[in-house]
């Protein structure tokens, strides 16, 4: 079957993929096209700032955080609401920014708590001690690192996407 029509032929060669010159001439303008789509999309890539895959990537983090909790009710009030609900940081992103994408950190917290109640801290520790224990909350304590390359956001991106899979298909 010709790639460009879909007609079916009788190729002359092995592998012959277009039934006429016509079609050949297409095919290599459609596989050019496409080449430089791909090289188009990779340059767009490598040019994207720092802070946007920063934005991105949080932004994947977040809605795993929810996704994982969505059962939970909110970490500071311990309430189930109708409204929206967030990935809020027990330690902000502004104050240690090397927590940012530590699971233990985040959890589901209603957008009262983590807006209007700056993070509602006191509900939310009692209930972080509750969830993961006395030793992992001190353990988010030590400084560690938040200047991340491209590539190591990249990949907590990736890792973050394949999560949300995986708990989207439960």
């Amino acid at each position: 079957m010709c790639a460009i029509c879909r007609v079916k032929f009788q190729p002359e060669r092995m592998m012959q993929p277009t039934c006429s010159i016509k079609c050949a001439l297409e095919k290599v303008k459609l596989d050019k096209a496409k080449k430089q789509r791909r090289q188009d999309l990779a340059e767009k890539r490598r040019l994207k700032p720092r802070g946007k895959w920063l934005k991105e990537t949080q932004s994947c983090f977040n809605k795993y955080i929810r996704t994982r909790d969505e059962r939970l009710p909110c970490v500071s009030c311990g309430k189930y609401h109708e409204g929206q609900y967030h990935a809020g940081h027990f330690y902000t992103t502004a104050s240690r920014p090397d927590l940012r994408y530590n699971e233990d950190n985040c959890h589901k917290q209603c957008s009262v708590c983590n807006n209007h109640l700056s993070g509602n801290i006191h509900g939310y520790r009692e209930e972080l001690i509750k969830r993961i224990g006395q030793e992992r909350v001190d353990g988010l304590e030590p400084v560690g690192r938040s200047d991340w390359s491209v590539d190591e956001i990249q990949e907590i991106k990736k890792k973050y996407q394949d999560k949300i899979k995986e708990l989207e298909t439960k």
